[in-house]
């Protein structure tokens, strides 16, 4: 309570007005937290604002945490020269960095996210190492404990993802060798890859990050049509000039390749339990 006491505080503070969505309170325990801004001497204010609200409570911000990312979305606004502070403390301005267990590039790709998620899932892995390589447990037994503990921490917020087919492959290798070596394979074994996954008894991981995003592309669709995720479809960067070369790809165009593999319509996500039971993948 003490927090959601010093969002409010910080949004009227000496008759400084700030918006809701500019504050997004990720916790009780104050530890993430985001200020969001279009310019960097408006996010300089509102530091300065919830740095002052927050010492009124005896609390502080921490100045080796503290750190900015700046996407730049748009060639309109140039800050060359002004810097984001804390105080009278510089912030490190970063090309990246992770949140929430995601990791947030300046320039939207996803490439480190990726390289990330395989990480944190090879960590989870080595962890239950003694159960996935002991000899004595049913492979299809092994299988089930990965669907459990190991997967969902590969897929964790793919839902969003642009994904490239080079993003892709390489969650497929990754997963394939901790399955190989589930089974007490290698690549030199030359066996095939579906009579792997047949023995324990996983679906493929391309299926699975298809079933991710078309579930919550089906809750993003069955919100009403002023619900903020549903206003974010529809927007628009003014300024921004193309680069040279093919447009990034973005998440749309990935769910319509979804759409089409799959032969499905927008209309279907109306349905939640038929939309639900046409994208799942055992």
């Amino acid at each position: 309570m003490r927090f959601r006491w010093i969002f409010g505080r910080a949004r009227t503070r000496q008759g400084y007005q700030i918006a809701k969505p500019h504050y997004e309170d990720l916790g009780e325990s104050g530890g993430d937290n985001v200020l969001i801004d279009q310019t960097r001497d408006r996010v300089n204010a509102r530091l300065e604002v919830w740095r002052q609200a927050l010492e009124s409570k005896g609390f502080r911000l921490s100045k080796t945490k503290t750190e900015y990312l700046r996407c730049k979305f748009s060639d309109v606004l140039d800050e060359a020269d002004v810097e984001v502070r804390l105080a009278t403390q510089i912030i490190p301005k970063k090309e990246s960095f992770k949140y929430l267990g995601s990791v947030i590039q300046e320039n939207g790709d996803i490439d480190d996210d990726v390289i990330h998620r395989i990480g944190v899932a090879w960590t989870k892995w080595r962890l239950a190492s003694r159960v996935f390589c002991d000899k004595k447990i049913p492979p299809r037994l092994k299988g089930k404990f990965y669907r459990v503990v190991v997967r969902p921490t590969l897929l964790y917020g793919t839902e969003c993802w642009p994904l490239k087919n080079a993003h892709v492959q390489k969650m497929h290798v990754a997963e394939m060798r901790m399955l190989r070596w589930m089974c007490g394979h290698t690549r030199s074994d030359k066996i095939r890859n579906e009579v792997i996954r047949e023995k324990v008894g996983v679906a493929s991981v391309v299926d699975k990050l298809r079933e991710a995003r078309l579930r919550w592309f089906g809750h993003v669709k069955r919100w009403c049509a002023d619900a903020p995720v549903r206003r974010c479809e529809g927007l628009v960067v003014e300024g921004k000039r193309r680069g040279r070369g093919r447009p990034k790809k973005y998440w749309g165009e990935v769910i319509r390749q979804d759409l089409a593999q799959l032969h499905l319509t927008e209309d279907m996500t109306l349905d939640k339990k038929e939309w639900r039971s046409r994208i799942r993948v055992e």
